[in-house]
Parts: C-alpha cells; structure tokens; sequence
C-alpha cells in the first residue's frame, strides 16, 4: 500500500466489515461458552458468580430497579471480568442426578456497581425478578456485549454519511493533508520536562488533532492532566474518555486532585468514597431536589401497582405525576452538567443518554492506542477537536478473530493518525521509573532510542553492585524432580510450567533474603510476577499463598497477567515466561508490545524466568536476552 491513499469512506467500509466478522467470532465463541463449558471453568475464568446469595431490590436514583447480589465462593484467588455497564443474565441449576443442566432465565440484566463480592445488578422489571428471586441454586454469568456492538456500527454509518465537522475530521485523520493549528507563543510550564512541556503546547495550538505519545514512565498522565487544565482556561466543558473504565477512573482521580470538577458517567471499578464522590449517580442523589422526585416516582409506582379499573382519571393522574417527575430530572440534570467542567466516560459510555445533543469543543482519549477505531468514532460526534494520549508500543486492542486482526482491525485510530500526520505527534522522552539499564532495551527496540532517564532514576536498586536485569534459563535446572516443560491444562484454560512457577518463587525468596526482611517491610519494597498466561497466574497464587516463608509479604506482592498490571510499575518485577518446547513454538508472546509492557514495569530490579532455547529462536528474545547476558 504504501503511502498512496486510501479513500477514507473505503477503508471505513472495510474496517466496519471486519468489525462484523469480530462481532460474528465473538458471539459464536460466547454462545459455545455458554452452552459446552462447564459450569466450574466458567467460574475459574472470573466470568460466572455460582453459588449466588440474592439480597435486597429497590429503585436506584437513576429509577433503575436493582437487585444486590453476593458471591458464595471460598476461592478468592479469582479475579472476577465483572464491571459496570457489562450485560449479565441469570441461570439456575437443575442438579437431578448427576448431570448439572443449566438454566437461563429470558432476560438480560446490567451490571450497575460492584465491590468486592458484592454486585448491584439493574433489571428490565420486577416480573423477571420475582422468578429469580423465588429460585433454588441461581448462578450470574456474563453476556454477549451486544450494545458495544451496535454503537460501534452506528458510529462507523454516521462517520461515513458524515458532513461539516464530523466528515472533515474523518478526511483529515485518512489523508496526509495538515492539521491546522492555532499561532500563539508557547507557554512555559516549570513543573514539566522539555518534552511534556512541548505536549501541552502541542495541544493547545492544535485546530484540529495531536498526539501525545507517552512511553513507559514518562508522566503521560501528568501531562495530560495539565493540557486538559489549561484547556479548561479557554473552554468550559471538555469530554474526556478511555476505553476501559480503569484508565477513566485514573484520570478522572487525577483532575479531581487538582481541582477540577469532574462529572463521572458510569461507575468506578475501584469503589471507594473519593471515587464515588463524583459519579453521576451519587451527585444525583445529593441533589436538594432530589427527595421531592424520589417522592413523585413512588407515587407513580404506586398508582401502577393499585390501578382500579374503569378508573377515568388513571391516564390524567399518570400525566401529571410523570411531568413532574421529568422537570425535576432535567432541573438536576441541567445543574449536574453545567457545573462539571469534566465528563468523563468510557469511549462506548459517551453514547449515553445523559449526554444526548451535548457538544463539547475538545474530547481527550486517554490509552487511544488500546481502543479499536469504531469505538473513538463514538464521542468524536460530539466535538470539533481530538487529543490522543497512549502508546502504539504497548497494550494493543483485543480482537479475537483472526480472520479480522489480519485484515486490520488492530490498527487503531492513534497509530492511523500517527502514520499520517507525524507534525501533530508528541513523543514524551524522560523517563521517571526504571534503572537506565532496565529502560535502555525497551527505549533501543521500540523508541528509537530516544527515551532518557531522569538523572534520580538512572542508577536506581535496592542492592549495591546488583544487575537490574537478570534472565533466569530454565533449561539449565530442575526442581525436585519436576521437568521444565509447559502443559496445557484444559480444566482451567490456558498453559501452564509447574517448575517454573515453582523456580520463580525460589529466586524471589533468595531475592528477599538477600535484602533482609525488616528492610523490605520497612521500605515496603513491592513486587509484582507476570505472566502471560492466566493459568499460570492462578497457579502462582496459590503457591504463593501456601508458602510460610511469604506470609509476612502478602500485601506487597501481586501476581496477574501483563494486562492486569497495565499503566502499573513495581520495584522488582518477575516474569515468568512459560513456553518451553522442542518447535521453539511462543504463541502470542510474538506480540512484543505485550512483552515491552511486562519489562518496563520494574523500578530497579527484573528478573526473567524462560527456557532460552525455546524463546530465542525469536530475534527479539535472543536480542533481549544477548543484552542481559552482556550486563
């Protein structure tokens, strides 16, 4: 292809068919989950809740009716995929004999906060309830994400039919023509770097895009945080969005922190009183007038529920309180979004009702790299102007079709616009978190070479004369007996290397001895083990969790995949490759955005655990592992 053009209308055809195909993958593997897995490996996967405890249902201040759930399971090595805004549907089990036959009650149900295991769930009416409520052995598992779907394809058809701004933004953002900017001096900022500082510049003078490209530890979010703030002094409301409702808790905590008042759609994955402070729903309810329309919706329900018949004045009666009930809600409402200077929400969250015919001058995306285009398309409806944040390098999209991620449905809006327009992007080059010698590697393969560290991270480590990075070949040990070869467990999904989880616990618990325990409890020295594959993750757990010799440790250890420590970092990261076979066979581990991700967390110390003569046969792996050898 080149750097011929491509019509934008064709390719966003092409992406929207692509999109279909995900769509079609994703909906078939969900209807097999759901009718051949069993019942345990959907709960080991974090996708099921069985057994549930029903608790209490009431109308939420949204007039949603909820119902609490609790999870009765005594395996808390399980991260649950249960967030807000995701479709759950209920089922029962029928245990007669011995086979567990699986019910699904008709309807689907919303997830609307969850903490802990505890999960407030919105469902359509109080029929479906009453069944649920009234059943043995009721089971909560997630479903097919259809509304994701259709608002990705709605925005795709808008964006092709697009005119005015919508249509010149998507001209713009497939052609090498230039953004056009804004002249005026450029403002200095004494608490940013050179590069961050160029950032903030870059977004303001910018008509139409810019982007912010931030590598591993280079204060993305810092930066952001001030473009927006200094945004805020030009304009009144801005939108700001995420793909994933972490990145827009994240965010929206940091503007919070300066000051800014923040308008959260949707719920927070982290539930605490900071965050829940300044989500819609809890706004709401603070609202003065609040009670008075609590009072009026009751009234409504009420009349419902005892309608006489023949009654002539039902429908009028109805009118009035309904009327009133609407007032209020876009009395609160009006008052809610004129006094946010923020809205925050996820990319597909942005299309929510809340929002309808609002138009905003500036929309941030924060993590654009990790969002597939149809869903950035969502909220650029509503606003003139596009500031990208995130890393091409790192975590892509999750598509999994194949079929479509090799037609190019990965390729994200960011990477498109960096491609075509390298003038409007930024890339941050001072790194504030690793040893140099941990940063180098990452910043030679990906950055071309120009990532720096500051001057106070450069020689970071805990122990004198110690090497930040060390790759520990498995091919070279045994452990009581145990053969160095990784296995496919299909009980609970995914690979798995015993030995090799048993052999990064032995060199993590050298690691700490070597340190000294009042040292590591008293600087509270955090570690985090990474690996690529969930089974061995859970497996990792619960070794950890049996082993005497971590007890004192627990809270400063955390074990999850690369995706799970996404945008986090740890004083000493452990990764645990897992693939050790004869064909030199790694799987998706040939995603080095994955693999840049997992060694850019550590602060001052990474230790690699992996079969070199499988993984080498890959130049990355051999060029990573050459480069520790030579420390």
């Amino acid at each position: 292809m080149g750097n011929q053009q491509v019509s934008p209308l064709l390719a966003l055809q092409q992406q929207r068919l692509l999109l279909q195909l995900e769509y079609q993958t994703e909906k078939e593997a969900f209807r097999k989950q759901t009718e051949e897995m069993g019942l345990q490996r959907k709960v080991k996967r974090g996708d099921a809740w069985y057994p549930l405890k029903m608790g209490r249902s009431y109308y939420n201040s949204l007039n949603q009716l909820v119902v609490e759930v609790f999870r009765q399971s005594d395996d808390d090595e399980i991260e649950h995929n249960f967030e807000f805004g995701r479709p759950v549907c209920f089922f029962r089990v029928d245990s007669e004999k011995t086979k567990e036959a699986i019910r699904y009650f008709n309807f689907t149900a919303t997830v609307s906060y969850v903490d802990g295991d505890r999960m407030v769930v919105a469902v359509p009416d109080d029929g479906h309830l009453i069944d649920v409520q009234g059943a043995e052995n009721v089971g909560i598992q997630l479903f097919f994400d259809e509304t994701s779907y259709k608002m990705m394809f709605e925005a795709l058809d808008r964006v092709m039919k697009a005119k005015g701004r919508l249509g010149y933004l998507r001209d713009l953002f497939y052609s090498h023509q230039k953004a056009e900017t804004f002249s005026f001096a450029p403002m200095r900022f004494p608490y940013l770097n050179r590069t961050q500082e160029e950032a903030v510049n870059k977004v303001l003078w910018a008509k139409d895009v810019a982007v912010v490209h931030g590598p591993p530890g280079t204060g993305k979010t810092t930066t952001l945080v001030e473009a927006i703030y200094e945004t805020l002094r030009r304009e009144s409301q801005v939108l700001v969005c995420a793909q994933s409702n972490m990145a827009v808790d994240w965010i929206s905590e940091k503007l919070v922190d300066r000051g800014v008042n923040v308008l959260r759609i949707g719920n927070p994955t982290r539930v605490n009183d900071k965050m829940l402070s300044f989500t819609y729903e809890r706004r709401f309810e603070a609202h003065p007038d609040y009670e008075l329309l609590w009072s009026i919706r009751k009234a409504i329900r009420e009349l419902r529920a005892h309608r006489k018949r023949g009654d002539e004045k039902y429908h009028q009666k109805m009118e009035r309180l309904k009327e009133r009930a609407i007032e209020f809600e876009i009395r609160i409402n009006a008052q809610l979004f004129g006094e946010a200077r923020v809205i925050a929400s996820t990319l597909v969250g942005s299309s929510s009702r809340l929002l309808e015919g609002q138009k905003f001058g500036t929309l941030f995306i924060d993590e654009a790299a990790q969002a597939l285009e149809a869903a950035c398309w969502i909220p650029i409806r509503r606003v003139s102007r596009v500031i990208l944040a995130g890393d091409h390098c790192q975590l892509p999209p999750t598509v999994k079709s194949i079929a479509a991620l090799k037609g190019g449905l990965g390729k994200t809006l960011m990477e498109r616009i960096v491609e075509n327009k390298p003038e409007v992007v930024t890339l941050l080059k001072m790194q504030y978190r690793m040893n140099e010698e941990i940063m180098r590697f990452s910043s030679d393969w990906f950055y071309g070479n120009q990532v720096e560290s500051a001057p106070e991270v450069k020689y970071r480590s805990i122990l004198d004369l110690d090497i930040p990075m060390t790759w520990v070949d498995t091919s070279q040990f045994t452990v009581d007996g145990l053969q160095f070869t990784e296995e496919f467990v299909g009980e609970s999904f995914g690979r798995i290397n015993k030995a090799e989880a048993e052999l990064t616990l032995l060199v993590l618990e050298n690691y700490f001895s070597k340190i000294g325990k009042q040292r590591i409890l008293d600087e509270r020295l955090d570690v985090g083990i990474i690996s690529p594959y969930r089974a061995q993750v859970q497996h990792l757990r619960r070794l950890i969790k049996k082993r005497e010799f971590f007890k004192p440790y627990r809270s400063l250890i955390s074990v999850n995949t690369v995706d799970g420590f996404q945008g986090q970092e740890r004083d000493i990261i452990l990764i645990s490759l897992v693939r050790a076979n004869d064909e030199g066979q790694i799987g998706f581990l040939r995603d080095l955005r994955r693999m840049n991700v997992a060694i850019t967390r550590a602060r001052m110390k990474l230790i690699i655990l992996g079969d070199a003569s499988t993984m080498t046969r890959h130049p990355f792996y051999k060029k990573l592992y050459d480069y520790i050898e030579a420390l």
